[in-house]
């Protein structure tokens, strides 16, 4: 029984996928030495280069490769959907976002602007053999096209080859209702150690480290989608509690840890044609934020455990291997 974090209700698949619009989809690598994926996530079935959704971001630490955050900083916007990876992936996967955009827009990069590609990663050499660069274009478009409203948790897509706290990581989803709105959370989980691990605020990792504890050089990418109409300004302001939920479930952002969350807004889009009108959109106030607030940091950390939870272990690169959180539990628990 996976442990619920918090008071709010959830949606009915308890997924990211339960703010309406939004669908996921993996494409997995599972060959020997490659372990590892491609993770899409889609905020809504049109063309996000035409119909772009806003959308701000925090960076908790910075020890990450990832592609595209300036441009949305600085116009709070997303252009593509979103990509998750292995570190040294991250170049074939902007390429086939930029290809993907071309082909549907001919004109993008000549009589309309350059597309700005979205690709977040996390280093899973560990398990994946990463220097063969395995993952090419066409496995972002199999992730692309397999994109849906059920979505797989634990060792798949991006998730594959991802340790969290020691542990077999990965994908993991959640979401929370805050009165009328959702907050769905998605995360990339390959951070923590394991002596630092807390379920629902108990220190679980005491139990089960065995090993003298070592630096954090993992990364966790948290990504948050809402229909609540926000602003990119609040949007950053809601991708920062992600870091709430992260802290719960025993991270402290270490030296070598990339922490990135990434709020997006399904309320609105806002046109990629300077013709087009754009829209009046009337935004919750700010003081009305809390609630999202609380539904962001719940979610998340629901989410960190599902990916716990659902996971597989999996042996790859080298023989190394990590084992599932639940053989582990069931191992040190009283007979």
């Amino acid at each position: 029984m996976i442990p619920r974090i918090g008071t709010l209700p959830s949606g009915s698949r308890d997924a990211i996928t339960d703010v309406a619009g939004v669908t996921v989809g993996h494409a997995t690598l599972d060959d020997g030495d490659v372990q590892t994926g491609v993770t899409v996530v889609r905020p809504h079935a049109g063309d996000p280069y035409l119909q772009r959704v806003p959308a701000g971001f925090a960076v908790l630490n910075g020890f990450g490769k990832s592609v595209g955050l300036v441009q949305v900083e600085e116009l709070g916007v997303l252009e593509t959907p979103i990509a998750l990876t292995n570190t040294f992936s991250v170049p074939a996967v902007a390429a086939a976002q930029i290809r993907q955009c071309v082909a549907a827009n001919p004109e993008c990069g000549r009589s309309l602007p350059t597309v700005n590609p979205l690709v977040f990663e996390c280093n899973d050499g560990f398990l994946n053999d990463i220097q063969r660069m395995a993952v090419g274009e066409h496995h972002y478009l199999q992730a692309f096209a397999a994109a849906g409203e059920e979505v797989a948790q634990g060792s798949v897509g991006a998730g594959r080859g991802m340790s969290c706290f020691s542990l077999k990581g990965g994908i993991g989803s959640a979401s929370r209702r805050a009165g009328p709105h959702t907050v769905g959370a998605l995360v990339l989980a390959n951070f923590g150690l394991l002596a630092n691990l807390r379920i629902d605020g108990r220190p679980v990792g005491r139990q089960l480290a065995t090993q003298p504890a070592d630096a954090e050089k993992g990364s966790i990418i948290m990504l948050l989608a809402t229909d609540a109409p926000l602003d990119a300004r609040q949007l950053r302001r809601l991708a920062l509690r992600a870091g709430a939920g992260l802290a719960r479930a025993g991270s402290v952002f270490g030296h070598g840890s990339g922490d990135i969350a990434l709020a997006f807004s399904t309320a609105y889009t806002l046109p990629q044609r300077r013709e087009e009108p754009m829209p009046a959109v009337a935004l919750l106030h700010d003081g009305q934020l809390d609630g999202l607030f609380q539904a962001a940091a719940d979610g998340t950390e629901q989410a960190i455990l599902h990916a716990l939870c659902h996971a597989q272990p999996v042996t790859g690169r080298a023989g190394h291997m990590r084992p599932a959180l639940s053989a582990l539990l069931r191992e040190t628990s009283p007979s």
